[in-house]
């Protein structure tokens, strides 16, 4: 048995891997029966896509300072922030690897042997001596020579890395003004639904008063009352639940603006309403998602980072030189004087140098090599099949967006209709009623009416404004800076190390 175990290992780490299928990168989804169907508008170029202040569509001065201010103070846009540095700081690090590293040194030593030490046991002479030693290397040059291009892989995986931090910051952004955005309008929305509600509850309080007068006077019975009551109570919630959803928008809007719930409490006084917004759609979608969409090209960075690693891993079956240099000058006394010393290491006698080419050549690593290349390519096949999830997700938030975006502004048009038919028939009501045609009862409920079609069109009006957002950003929210649609894919198997590590590795090397 325990014979057993380090052949078994051996054996492994000599077996042949068996082949594998790669992940592959998947082709733009099919979306244009999608599009044809979807009602909007469709324009060529980089006009159809959102710009990049993509919210000042909205034309609210009030929405522009809130995001403003968050992308400002927002502490996860902070902490998105600093991740990038550290990614930056990690490329110049990389960098560092392709050039030779040069420093300076110096070192001192003074001694004394005992008397009856290891050394004077050896040679008695040496006992009790004192040494004064120093060397001065002004040059130590170690440089790695980059045959098989590894440094410059590991460089390009940083890059990566640090292209695709770059771009999960610019969706961090995207993904906080789309936050930003769709508080503020539920809650523009919310303030519009709560004067339409508190206007509601006076109706309602004065026709509580209304059927009280009839029922004293006798003209009416006392359920009249207690429905009137009913309603008034029923309006006093929703006026209660419109406050309460205001209020929770605004602290919302406080806490991603990176302050404390006072923050907000101004918001809403004015009352412009932000213009609809129906952005085009672009005639070239979905090819051009992969520049417009911030976290599409952030997934393609990442596979390339971890196509570069598989080079690198693959780099480490081969053999690898190294050069070294030093020189200086090296000079040793017997006395603790130094300027005895002086005297020796400043001479062209103490004059020394060294240079030490190494080669490397691993033969047998019991399977430590090959497993790490397996991870290494496992890791780059999770990140493209990340990309094509990525990409399908993608194209569906673009088609439930344009879905959504469709029936909001539909229902909103109908009601729209529905609430101009309201106020017509107000008014004649009205025009009724100082004709002595109706009594103020039927007029005070058609105002109800009218009102209630009012409190309705101001939800639908947030919902249309909130499905546009949705568009915006499932349109990449104004990102262009991703990998434009003709650049390669990654491809780390068609590497010309290839044939030489699977020669290898049939040997059993690795």
């Amino acid at each position: 048995m325990c014979c057993g175990a380090p052949v078994a290992l051996f054996l492994a780490g000599c077996a042949p891997t068996t082949p594998v299928e790669r992940a592959q990168f998947l082709g733009a989804p099919a979306m244009e029966r999608t599009l044809a169907r979807s009602g909007l508008n469709a324009a060529s170029g980089e006009t159809a896509w959102p710009r990049e202040e993509w919210w000042r569509a909205f034309r609210s001065a009030e929405l522009d300072g809130v995001i403003d201010k968050a992308l400002r103070d927002n502490q996860s846009l902070k902490k998105a922030e600093d991740t990038l540095r550290g990614a930056d700081a990690i490329v110049q690090v990389a960098g560092a690897r392709l050039l030779p590293e040069v420093q300076a040194t110096f070192g001192m030593r003074q001694s004394r042997n005992p008397l009856h030490g290891v050394v004077a046991s050896y040679n008695p002479a040496q006992g009790g001596l004192q040494k004064t030693m120093a060397f001065i290397n002004p040059l130590a040059l170690t440089w790695e020579l980059d045959f098989w291009q590894k440094n410059r892989a590991l460089l390009d995986s940083a890059i990566g890395e640090s292209a695709a931090q770059e771009a999960e910051l610019e969706q961090a952004r995207l993904l906080l003004t789309a936050s930003v955005a769709r508080a503020y309008l539920r809650g523009y929305a919310a303030a519009r639904q709560l004067e339409v509600a508190r206007a509601l509850t006076r109706l309602r309080r004065d026709l509580v008063a209304l059927a009280e007068t009839r029922y004293r006077t006798g003209l009416d019975s006392l359920d009249g009352v207690q429905i009137a009551r009913a309603e008034f109570e029923n309006a006093v919630r929703r006026e209660a639940a419109a406050q309460a959803l205001v209020t929770l928008q605004k602290d919302a809007l406080a806490r991603l603006m990176g302050e404390g719930p006072d923050a907000a409490r101004d918001l809403y006084a004015g009352r412009n309403a932000p213009a609809p917004a129906s952005p085009p759609l672009p005639r070239s979608l979905p090819l051009e998602l992969l520049a417009h969409r911030p976290d599409l090209a952030a997934a393609l960075r990442r596979a390339e980072a971890a196509a570069a690693r598989v080079h690198v891993a693959k780099t480490m079956f081969l053999p690898s030189i190294d050069l070294a240099i030093a020189g200086g000058f090296e000079g040793s006394v017997t006395s603790t004087k130094i300027s005895k010393l002086a005297g020796y290491l400043f001479t062209p006698s103490a004059i020394g140098y060294a240079v030490s080419p190494g080669l490397r050549l691993p033969l047998f690593q019991g399977g430590r090599l090959s497993g790490n290349l397996e991870f290494q390519r496992a890791d780059y096949d999770q990140a493209v099949d990340s990309y094509n999830e990525t990409l399908l997700q993608a194209a569906q938030q673009v088609a439930d967006a344009i879905a959504n975006l469709k029936r909001a502004r539909a229902e909103y048009e109908a009601q729209s209709r529905y609430l101009r038919a309201a106020r017509v028939q107000y008014d004649l009501a009205q025009s009724r009623l100082r004709d002595g045609m109706k009594d103020r009862r039927e007029t005070v409920a058609e105002r109800v009416d009218l009102l209630e079609s009012g409190f309705a069109q101001r939800a639908l009006e947030g919902d249309r404004l909130i499905a546009a957002v949705d568009l915006y950003q499932a349109l990449g929210g104004g990102y262009a800076d991703g990998p434009p649609l003709a650049a390669p894919k990654p491809a780390p198997e068609t590497d010309p190390l290839t044939p030489a590590v699977e020669t290898i590795q049939s040997l059993g090397g690795g």
